[in-house]
């Protein structure tokens, strides 16, 4: 692997990390009630986020550059109705960001500049952009997830 390339993916590693690590932060004070509670009239549970943004990385991540075989219902990450347990959702999430980091780390130099297309995601030409999406995506909903922890938990 070359320098830029190993650059490349410590960088992309690193921001996968450290987001997984903020959602576990905001995710850790909600019982399983409140992690299914949306306390707006709007918006999203928690749980809900969580089911899309390992719904988003399986697809765009697993199934488009990893070929995992994922095949995504993206209405039901949002609608889900079976309220599965916070610790499976987080389980599954994390297994979810392992298998992009192994994929991140299984690229080699000219992997990155490969074409991409996948549904929903005209804008990524490229591996790098597509990854650097899906890391941006995933930082703009633990902002969410932020704001609903602790409304959720006010006193």
């Amino acid at each position: 692997m070359s320098d830029l390339s190993q650059t490349i993916c410590a960088a992309f590693v690193n921001e996968f990390q450290s987001h997984a690590a903020s959602l576990h932060k905001w995710v850790a004070p909600l019982s399983n009630e409140q992690f299914w509670t949306n306390p707006f009239s709007y918006g999203n549970s928690v749980g809900h986020l969580i089911l899309h943004l390992t719904g988003n990385l399986s697809y765009y991540i697993g199934a488009r550059i990893a070929a995992t075989g994922y095949v995504r219902n993206r209405d039901l990450e949002f609608t889900e109705a079976s309220r599965p347990s916070k610790a499976q959702v987080l389980r599954n999430f994390d297994d979810t960001i392992a298998m992009v980091i192994s994929t991140l780390q299984q690229q080699s130099p000219s992997d990155w500049t490969l074409s991409y297309s996948a549904e929903r995601l005209h804008d990524a030409p490229n591996r790098v952009a597509a990854f650097l999406h899906c890391a941006t995506h995933l930082y703009h909903h633990i902002g969410q997830i932020n704001f609903l922890s602790r409304e959720l938990t006010k006193p």
